[in-house]
């Protein structure tokens, strides 16, 4: 693994970290009568996208999110109908960003920081989901797996980003509410930083990298990473 090198940019999360997963609550307590479905739904999502990563396939991650919703309501011997399908890639594709998102991005980008987009999403036409959640222009690049063909953590899918800036690893950080996301940037020299919104927290075990930056408020991370040293004009 490369020596650290001061970080440079902060590469962001989209689901759940910047975007609110949690306004699809409603859709799921419609649909199956409790809203805590939804987390059952969104953890079964990403099993089966890293599932086909680790397989050597590859679906785009709203055709997944389908199929997913299709076996928990055949789990669940709910009826589903086409209409629900939409419905839900509609609702995914409006998320707002939570309220703490645009200070945060505003104070690294005072402080000099490049900001980029690493989502598990497919890209989109205009207006994206970051355009409709009013952020999109806050962010120097945007990057997808699917110019990889391999979800996150696929080691790939983190060296894109560092191919495409034309930067070291180590220049980089992975801001994201998943340890998993932080696990596997940090696995190819990124550091990482933790956003600990509900239901996702830090994995403690002896051979597994921690974080270098953990909070439950995405304002106090940017001041950690802006304390450990950053890039200024």
């Amino acid at each position: 693994m490369p020596d650290h090198k001061c970080v440079s940019t902060i590469v962001f999360d989209v689901n759940e970290t910047l975007l609110d997963l949690t306004t699809l609550a409603p859709f799921f307590e419609r649909l199956f009568g409790d809203a805590h479905v939804m987390r059952e739904w969104f953890a079964e999502l990403i099993l089966y996208s890293q599932t086909l990563t680790l397989s050597g396939r590859y679906t785009p991650f709203a055709e997944l999110a389908g199929g997913v919703l299709r076996m928990v309501a055949a789990n669940k011997r709910v009826a589903l109908h086409e209409d629900d399908i939409s419905g839900l890639k509609s609702l995914i594709g409006s998320m707002p960003a939570h309220d703490d998102v645009i200070p945060a991005l505003n104070k690294l980008r005072s402080a000099g920081f490049r900001l980029v987009t690493l989502t598990n999403s497919a890209p989109s036409p205009s207006p994206t989901l970051l355009e409709k959640a009013g952020i999109a222009g806050l962010f120097d690049h945007h990057f997808s797996v699917a110019e990889v063909g391999k979800y996150k953590p696929h080691p790939e899918a983190y060296r894109l980003v560092a191919e495409k800036l034309g930067v070291e690893t180590s220049e980089l950080c992975m801001l994201a509410c998943h340890v998993w996301d932080t696990i596997g940037a940090q696995a190819v020299g990124y550091r990482g930083a933790f956003l600990a919104r509900p239901h996702n927290s830090v994995l403690n075990l002896p051979d597994v990298p921690q974080p270098n930056f953990v909070s439950d408020n995405l304002s106090d991370l940017a001041d950690q990473i802006i304390a450990a040293g950053s890039p200024r004009p």
